[in-house]
């Protein structure tokens, strides 16, 4: 058969990803960042913490998903010839959910038979499965539970062509990927483009994310011999295959929670593949752009064996083979202004024969590059991407819009066959009219210069302002001196700046032209910063009495309190919560640990166990609280120390 392009629907069931947090991403990871140690030779080059951003400002977080799945229906892009059948979610970040090998009738990725939303990205909601395209910021991206641009095209051969892309704005770059089969090929081409439009310098990170089945006996199987990796704060590079006495391309052997990023040399090409004991598997191969490899694995004792039942109903285990622009996911790497950036991944199955599957790590590895060198895969990449350069600059037919926040960036010739729309191209997308309205709203301000004034009890529309472009609202403040908004946004942009003392005095002139919400909350993330506990807490108490009822506040605000040490203030304001408020895991957990912090402990612990065991609905990757505050509660009122129950256990490194 051709190869063909089609838009469907699918059926799976999924939790509610619920409204997105009415707060702006102030304050971010605050309480879980680690400052690494490298200890790596002179000659290494790692851009060590460059790039690293505090939170996902202008971005919102998601935090108000539930995990009760619900049968719902999304849509799928679907491009197939005779030997592949690719299954994209352009809903979702445009994964790639499935990659379907028709002549053995496998699945070459690790797919989820549910979309179960979990905090391990940037914005909090995450969900494992198929690859991930994460840009940008380390780690998983912002648009991975996000709607993408979604066109068609053809290639220079009459072949069509999906196309995916969107404006990231913390880096104000704009990303596109190409995807399509030939005729007669068994690999799924991808071809990657990000454009750097503006006349900075900015960090940048790509690592595409591929979700693959923990196989029993599997193998991965990579050209390096060396690798980068962390415990605990320390980072070094390692000798492969033995670390700490265990074959880690014996990924079934690990114990902990770890990343390995592959140190592939120069010159050899690039590539990872995940086979099983009969030496069948996904092989993913790149030009040299894309330059490094990297193997995540869960681990295998407790707490991995947890984060593996809770990401998914049935389907079982997976791992993570990667492919990075930088050497590690330690810093971003620097991208020059006025400047594109492209490659070429191909996707597909590989066969290992018996004899090269029963070699040590050293000589199957240095076979399987012979053999890739052979076919010459990677020279054909070259070709492909030089080839495919025009159709990658033309013009394609919108099927899905993403969001509107490209369409009010200037783009210049790079980007200009992009189309960017504040619109919504098709019936089903008309929810999006609100954030419509707000964009022209915002459109007029950076046209003119003054800013609309929704009333206080209304929810911030969005998030404009920052480092960037906060001298453009200073310089017309005297045209919104009457706007509470004005000086709200004017806080913002300050915050972003890290100049705190403006920051506070925006948002104290935003209180004293109206009261809001808004401005206490910022004004409680400034003093937070400024470690004035108490007037952190006294401002976001103020903030929470006008927002009782929304969830996303009240998360925000338990969070501060918690920051703050205002374990009695968070008590008392739990207590008089409704029912319904008061049943939610992270508010509950808040309550929890404030009964700790006031050593009420046997109400704490009894609290914590009841109904099966409290577990927050958005426990973190990396989060201890929950294993830790029960640990202590154990001790506290046994007088012993207690075997962290399987439940409350995520730590998983």
């Amino acid at each position: 058969m051709v190869s063909e392009l089609r838009f469907e629907t699918k059926k799976i069931r999924m939790a509610d990803l619920g409204k997105e947090s009415c707060v702006p991403d102030l304050l971010g990871e605050l309480t879980m960042q680690n400052q690494l140690e490298f200890h790596l030779d002179e000659t290494d080059e790692i851009y060590e913490g460059y790039g690293r951003v505090k939170s996902a400002y202008p971005y919102r977080q998601r935090n108000t998903y539930t995990r009760e799945l619900k049968e719902m229906e999304i849509h799928t892009a679907v491009l197939e010839n005779r030997y592949l059948k690719a299954v994209f979610l352009p809903e979702f970040g445009g994964r790639l959910w499935e990659l379907w090998d028709k002549y053995t009738g496998r699945n070459l990725l690790y797919t989820n038979d549910v979309l179960q939303f979990s905090n391990l990205a940037v914005r909090n909601a995450w969900f494992s499965g198929g690859v991930e395209w994460n840009i940008g910021i380390i780690g998983h991206n912002p648009f991975t539970t996000e709607p993408l641009y979604t066109a068609q095209t053809v290639n220079e051969d009459g072949e069509p062509v999906l196309r995916m892309y969107e404006y990231e704005r913390i880096r104000k770059v704009t990303y596109q990927m190409d995807f399509w089969l030939e005729k007669d090929s068994s690999f799924l081409n991808c071809r990657m483009r990000i454009v750097n439009e503006g006349k900075e310098v900015v960090p940048m990170y790509w690592w595409s994310n591929m979700a693959v089945p923990e196989y029993e006996n599997g193998r991965v199987v990579v050209p390096a011999v060396q690798a980068f990796t962390s415990r605990g704060t320390q980072v070094t590079k390692v000798d492969l295959p033995i670390v700490e006495n265990i074959d880690i391309s014996d990924y079934t052997a690990i114990k902990k929670s770890v990343d390995y990023f592959f140190d592939i040399p120069a010159g050899c090409p690039k590539y990872i593949a995940n086979i099983d004991e009969t030496g069948y598997g996904l092989l993913q191969i790149s030009t040299d752009r894309l330059r490094s490899r990297k193997l995540f694995s869960w681990g295998n004792q407790d707490a991995s064996n947890h984060w593996q039942e809770y990401l998914t109903d049935k389907a079982g285990r997976y791992l993570e083979i990667q492919a990075g622009l930088g050497k590690t996911q330690y810093g971003c790497i620097p991208m020059a202004p006025h400047t594109a950036w492209e490659w070429m991944e191909q996707y597909g199955s590989v066969q290992i024969s018996e004899d090269v599957l029963e070699k040590e790590y050293r000589e199957r590895t240095v076979l399987v590059t012979e053999k890739i060198l052979e076919t010459g895969l990677h020279e054909k990449l070259k070709e492909k991407l030089e080839t495919s350069k025009e159709m990658s600059r033309k013009k394609a037919q919108t099927v899905y819009r993403g969001s509107g926040y490209g369409a009010l960036t200037v783009h210049g010739e790079s980007t200009k066959h992009l189309e960017f729309s504040m619109k919504a191209v098709n019936e089903s997308q008309t929810e999006n009219s609100k954030e419509e309205a707000g964009l022209e709203k915002w459109k007029h301000f950076f046209e003119t210069g003054i800013l609309h004034c929704p009333k206080p009890l209304e929810a911030p529309d969005e998030f404009m302002i920052d480092e960037t472009n906060v001298d453009f609202l200073e310089a017309h403040m005297e045209e919104n001196a009457q706007s509470w908004y004005a000086y709200y946004q004017l806080g913002l942009g300050y915050y972003r700046k890290e100049d705190y003392g403006k920051a506070e005095k925006a948002f104290e002139d935003s209180l004293k032209l109206r009261e809001s919400a808004w401005a206490f909350h910022g004004l409680s993330c400034v003093k937070l910063m400024q470690n004035e506990k108490d007037q952190a807490g006294r401002y976001i108490l103020q903030g929470m009495a006008f927002e009782r009822k929304e969830l996303s506040y009240l998360k925000e605000g338990f969070r501060i309190l918690l920051l703050a040490e205002k374990y009695e203030e968070l008590s008392h304001f739990y207590r008089k919560l409704d029912k319904e408020e008061q049943e939610d895991s992270r508010l509950k957990l808040g309550y929890v640990q404030a009964l700790h912090g006031l050593k009420q402990d046997k109400k704490a612990l009894d609290l914590l166990e009841s109904k099966g065991g409290l577990i927050p609905e958005d426990i973190r990757e990396g989060e201890d609280s929950l294993g830790k505050v029960w640990k202590e509660l154990y001790k506290s009122v046994y007088k012993k120390e207690g075997k962290l129950p399987h439940k409350f256990n995520f730590q998983a490194n």
